[in-house]
């Protein structure tokens, strides 16, 4: 099956259907604005409408009935709705009603499943035209009189699409016969709004026939592995793929708050189940519950994914042998299946396989099972109207595979989209005419009970009452409405929707053998206010995720020792917030599970969505051993799938155990020695407090990266509340978990705390999600940690921070149990309580209390001394990077100054080289310590806790968390300190961070060049840096004079070229740079190691390096400061005309200016001159070749100037504005505000983000 062809179709398909839509109902004067009046000329008989063209639009007849109709079903909607959402959701209701329809009868011509066997919508020979359109009078369609003549017109007059269109309609007219909840009689608005074609090959018949392999709909067809390459399940994937958009949609409204309402939780919650794990629950479960009763070797093999039970004691067996007295008397007939989120009927369809196995082991005929299953088997519910008629066509041809006569026997599924009763009012008056008591009774709890039933859809809880019988009552009425008009008219209102109320409470009412379903996964903080009110209402254990709600209700609907299948995430297994929900299931006995973990769906990639699927029995035996497959190593769902078909991985639990946990954690697969040591030692609690932090309410407002805001307003050694009140900073370190890093590290973020939080505390009267938990501890030292992570859980030590709430909490003990309680934390012991705990991607405060806590005096010092030197490698290794705020000096350049001290006495050369060398050398050696002492840290703790069966002390080299040396990276930061030297954020002459933020002059010495400078400059050439007097900022050094001190650019603007037009370009600075630190004459040595390090294009290496800096040094940047620059790059366009860096920290009023000023108009006239020096050569040089590259280059710089005069226009306007920043707004703000003019229109000035 190819699914990208039908996902493309799908999506494409869903598009094309509304546009068209939309189209036909604007030319009936219904639009997104509202519903236009027909214009004055028109009649009863014709109306006309205004499409502003000159000839109106008219219609007549039948057609201004449909409109009208349209037009009522909207204003309906629009009593509930927004106008414009109403008008959207008849159109959406429109379009896929008719997708549905194309894809079944495409589908049954396929399978020559059409009552006349003639193809509608293709054609046998494979020609374009459609066997229906070629020979409609032997398609067993009935024509009057004047329908034939009119079909004969249009065949006459070649009018293949009209006719097309015209067939097309009376073919659904007339498969309304044979699958009346698919096909309804099409005399209504939806016939009015249908627009096909079968010429236009942009059209959706045409794209259905052409883009979808035919035997993909084929299920007689097999492939090269004897399966059927077409399956009914094709109809699934369809919806699931129509839903693409919706469904992003939906998720992107969610990002802005908006709640997810009933009209989009289909879309939002769709996914489609696949097969293999559908196999796996019905065989498990109906497979199984016959079975039990009836042994059969032969049905057992067939069910390749059947697991056989647990072997158990002897108590436990004979329990199960009185279970199993009990099935031992069912027959298939009696067996009730229902999945209540049934979606496309996947899981049904595959149901309906496994019943006509048992029905034929019983002796019944195919076409006599066929009948039974769809009778009395299997049943259906579906909040969502498209998903009901699909799960019902596909029921259908279910059942029409086996019984070539089904779709004659007018027998209705037991299949229900779930409707509203909204707007039905019960009449007290008419109820006690036309119902006996108990009749009026049920007529008034049905139209109660389901009032907005769409919010809810099958958790509703209904009662069980005689609805058959009502059912009966209710129809036996309609004849003594007959002689009351007013009755008539109540009575005909209730009936559209009373016996669909009627069908859908015995459903939801009656119990059930087997239910199975792959429910909805949605937080319930994500639906509206009435889904939220009802479940913590009716389902107080597991009001957090509809999925565990499902679990709750489907349990409801057993009967005693029935099956309950199911996929859900696997959520409720671990976290604390379902454990009431686990304490209900402790009484369920798990038969067996498949542990799927993440990408369990090969249409979901990542981590989020982790899933099991389970199989439960309601029953309780003490004891009981269930089956469970820990499938969640492999990465794909076939790997999982072979993996349970290998039988890897199996284990035989005891559930009871799991109680032995604190929180009961189903941990199915956990050695009894770890279980063990739950109890035997004390909890991590008994010694620590952990606790989560600040919550800002507008992490926007108050967080920043400390790199974005003045340094000086920041507060590094604060020791508590008061005292970083007295410091009078504004911004204070923040934890907020990060990125996977053990001991020591992701120090990144600071939050707005002045005044002990004066603001929040502000901002907290608008804002009540504000919270200052854990007050008392903050700027205390701690451990920190990730609270959200994908893989392996890290813990840092923490000095000085205020932490966070959700993503960065703390743990706080006494100083001297510290080191310790970190080691054993980033140990695998640790990972291996957690993954027991809880192995979701939130790691919870009350999993960190659980764990059981060991301290072992005898090793206590050597655990200690580890820690303390782990966090020491670690501090090193985040310090030797720009992104800390401890960092002094690049590795490089450090590294190269220790060279020069060791070579006082004698000539030394200076490489680059040799300094990576070093530094290479350097980073090994505490890759290799970290490694070795985080593997002796697991031994200890691997025997304090008795784990030697289960774990092994090794440590991968992708779990040590300091860097090795990588050649490519290190060239880059190193060029990016360099930039940094540049424009004075560093400095060559002192260590550490000199400036960012403030007044340059408290820092800087500014130097304008005097004669004397100018004539050393000619005499000697001792100073080659920039142009003759140009200005500099310096740190003034002893015994150094102005001009051998380390020159920072002056006006904080430097260019990048694409060629030398600047002496004090980037690349001229960034030379200078290099000789400075490591001398003249290693200068090429060391330029050419750094080219070749760079890989960018280029025939030297001031080349490369050059283009180096324009086409990826912004782009490394970024991706280094997290999108948030501190240099910025003004950037003309892809012709490279104008590029100049400025430091973000330096940036005033009339920075923009002073760069249009002095070098952007200084760029085109050295633009116009190269190009005046081009067109002189053209016109005088005898060398052709030479002539062609003047010619060529005279174009490019032709673009250039261009660019740069465009460039110009919009750099004016904010030149003229004077924009100023404000660090404390952060790098997000700031970098749209100096791209707005004053009259707040915005200019792309600068390159983005």
């Amino acid at each position: 099956m190819d699914k990208t062809a039908i996902k493309n179709f799908s999506i494409w398909a869903r598009n094309k259907l509304i546009a068209d839509i939309r189209y036909k109902a604007g030319l009936l004067g219904i639009t997104e604005e509202g519903v236009k009046d027909a214009l004055p000329q028109s009649t009863q008989d014709a109306e006309f409408y205004d499409i502003g063209t000159k000839e109106p639009y008219a219609i007549q007849r039948e057609e201004i009935k449909q409109r009208r109709e349209l037009v009522s079903v909207i204003r309906k909607k629009a009593l509930q709705l927004e106008y414009k959402d109403a008008y959207r959701n008849v159109l959406e209701e429109v379009a896929y009603t008719w997708f549905n329809r194309l894809i079944a009868i495409r589908f049954m011509e396929v399978n020559d499943y059409m009552p006349a066997h003639i193809r509608v919508l293709s054609s046998e020979s494979g020609k374009l035209e459609p066997d229906l359109v070629t020979a409609p009078f032997d398609a067993e369609i009935e024509f009057t009189q004047q329908e034939t003549e009119h079909i004969l017109q249009l065949k006459n007059d070649n009018q293949v699409d009209a006719l097309f269109r015209f067939l097309f309609i009376k073919q659904c007219n007339g498969l309304n016969g044979y699958l009346p909840k698919l096909f309804e009689k099409t005399s209504d608005y939806t016939e009015l709004l249908l627009n096909v074609s079968v010429t236009d090959q942009d059209g959706i018949v045409y794209h259905l026939i052409h883009d979808i392999a035919e035997s993909d709909f084929n299920i007689s067809n097999l492939g090269a592995d004897g399966k059927p390459t077409g399956q009914v399940e094709i109809i699934g994937w369809m919806y699931q793929y129509y839903n693409t958009e919706p469904k992003d949609e939906t998720f992107a409204l969610l990002k802005k708050n908006v709640k997810i309402t009933k009209e989009r939780i289909p879309a939002a919650t769709q996914l489609f189940t696949p097969d293999w794990i559908v196999r796996y629950m019905i065989e498990n479960s109906v497979g199984r519950l016959w079975l039990e009763g009836h042994e059969d070797e032969e049905l057992k093999k067939q069910w390749i994914y059947y697991l056989n039970e647990a072997e158990q004691e002897v108590d436990v067996e004979q329990q199960l042998k009185m279970i199993r007295e009990e099935y031992k008397n069912t027959k298939p007939e009696e067996i009730k299946i229902i999945d209540p989120c049934m979606g496309s009927g996947h899981i049904l369809v595959y149901a309906f396989d496994v019943l006509m196995q048992i029905y034929e082991s019983y002796g019944y005929s195919r076409r006599d099972a066929a009948k039974s299953i769809v009778e009395n088997s299997i049943y259906g519910l579906d909040i969502d109207d498209r998903a009901f008629q699909l799960a019902y066509f596909a029921i259908m041809m279910k059942a029409r595979s086996y019984n070539r006569r089904f779709l004659t026997l007018g027998i209705e599924p037991n299949l229900c989209a779930i409707q509203e009763s909204n707007g039905i009012q019960y009449d007290k008056e008419m109820g006690d005419f036309l119902l006996r008591e108990e009749h009026r009774e049920t007529l008034q709890y049905l139209l109660h009970t389901f009032v907005d039933a769409k919010e809810y859809g099958s958790i509703l809880n209904v009662e069980m009452r005689d609805y058959d019988g009502f059912l009966k009552a209710w129809e036996q009425t309609a004849e003594a409405t007959l002689e009351n008009v007013i009755m008539i008219g109540w009575y005909n209102e209730c009936n559209q929707i009373v016996p669909t109320l009627a069908k859908q409470a015995k459903i939801l009412s009656q119990k059930y053998d087997i239910v199975v379903t792959n429910p909805p996964y949605m937080g319930i903080s994500n639906g509206n206010e009435k889904l939220n009110k009802y479940v913590k209402k009716n389902y107080p254990d597991s009001k957090s995720d509809l999925f565990a709600v499902f679990i709750v209700r489907c349990g409801e609907m057993l009967c005693k020792n029935g099956y309950q299948a199911m996929i859900t995430q696997h959520a409720w297994m671990f976290l604390s917030s379902f454990e009431k929900l686990r304490a209900k299931l402790q009484m369920i006995d798990t038969v067996n599970m498949a542990h799927l973990g993440a990408r369990a769906f090969e249409e979901i990639g990542g981590e989020v969505v982790q899933t099991t699927s389970f199989v439960m029995r309601k029953s309780h035996v003490e004891e009981y051993k269930g089956v469970y497959c820990r499938l969640i190593e492999p990465t794909t769902q076939k790997g999982k799938e072979e993996m349970f078909l290998a039988g890897e991985n199996r284990y035989m639990a005891v559930q009871d155990n799991f109680t032995k946990i604190p929180g009961s954690p189903v941990a199915y697969w956990v050695h009894s020695n770890a279980i063990k040591d739950f109890y035997t030692f004390l909890p991590l609690s008994s010694v620590s407090e952990v606790t989560r932090g600040l919550t800002t309410g507008n992490n926007d407002l108050y967080l920043r990266m400390w790199y974005e805001v003045c340094f000086d307003d920041i507060s590094l050694c604060s020791k508590s509340v008061e005292d970083s009140a007295k410091s009078g900073c504004k911004w204070f370190p923040h934890n907020k978990g990060g990125e996977f890093r053990t001991w020591y590290g992701n120090n990144d973020l600071v939050v707005m705390f002045y005044n002990a939080g004066e603001a929040l505390k502000k901002y907290y009267k608008i804002n009540k999600a504000v919270r200052f938990t854990g007050i008392a501890f903050y700027f205390h030292p701690g451990i920190t940690w990730s609270s959200l992570t994908t893989g392996k859980n890290s813990f840092r030590y923490s000095n000085m921070h205020i932490f966070d709430s959700n993503k960065g909490p703390m743990l706080f003990s006494e100083d001297d149990n510290l080191l310790y309680i970190l080691a054993f934390l980033n140990s695998c012991v640790t990972q291996y309580f957690i993954n027991i705990l809880n192995p979701s991607l939130s790691l919870q405060n009350a999993d960190m209390n659980n764990l059981p806590f060991e301290k072992c005096n005898e090793n206590m010092l050597e655990v200690n001394v580890l820690s303390e030197h782990n966090v020491e490698i670690c501090r090193h290794d985040w310090d030797s990077f720009e992104t800390s705020w401890d960092f002094q000096q690049h590795p490089l350049v450090a590294l190269s100054l220790k060279s020069k001290e060791r070579a006082n006495e004698g000539k030394w050369q200076y490489r680059v080289e040799d300094a990576f060398f070093w530094w290479a050398n350097e980073c090994e050696t505490h890759f290799s310590e970290l490694k070795s002492n985080e593997e002796e840290l697991n031994r200890i703790f691997i025997d304090i806790y008795g784990l030697q069966d289960e774990l092994t002390p090794e440590v991968a080299d992708k779990d040590i968390t300091v860097r090795k040396a990588d050649l490519g990276r290190d060239i880059r930061s190193f060029i990016s300190y360099a930039v940094g030297c540049m424009f004075g954020r560093y400095s060559l002459d002192q260590a550490g961070l000199m400036f960012a933020g403030g007044d340059m002059a408290d820092i800087y010495t500014y130097y304008g060049g005097t004669f004397a400078d100018t004539a050393n400059l000619r005499l000697d050439g001792k100073y080659t840096f920039g142009e003759l007097g140009t200005p500099f900022y310096y740190l003034p050094v002893e015994g150094k004079e102005p001009l051998e001190c380390w020159k920072i650019d002056a006006d904080n603007i430097i260019p990048i070229t694409d060629e030398e037009y600047f002496t004090d370009d980037v690349v001229n600075r960034f030379t200078e740079f290099v000789k400075t630190i490591y001398g003249e004459e290693t200068l090429e040595e060391n330029l050419d190691f750094i080219a070749q390090a760079l890989g960018n294009k280029g025939n030297s290496s001031r080349e490369v390096i050059r283009n180096y800096f324009l086409k990826d040094f912004y782009a490394d940047h970024l991706k280094v400061y997290q999108k948030r620059p501190i240099y910025w790059l003004f950037d003309s366009g892809k012709r490279n005309g104008f590029k100049a860096l400025i430091y973000m920290h330096r940036y005033n009023a009339d920075t923009i200016g002073n760069l249009r000023v002095d070098y952007l108009h200084r760029m085109e006239r050295i633009y116009e001159s190269e190009m005046e020096r081009m067109q002189d050569m053209i016109d005088n040089s005898g060398n052709a070749r030479e002539v062609a590259a003047a010619t060529k280059r005279k174009e490019k710089l032709q673009k250039q100037l261009k660019e740069c005069q465009e460039y110009d226009e919009k750099i004016g306007h904010l030149a003229l504005s004077r924009i100023e920043i404000d660090l404390d707004d952060g790098v997000k703000v700031n970098y749209e505000k100096v791209q707005t003019a004053r009259d707040g229109k915005k200019y792309q000035v600068l390159a983005k983000i």
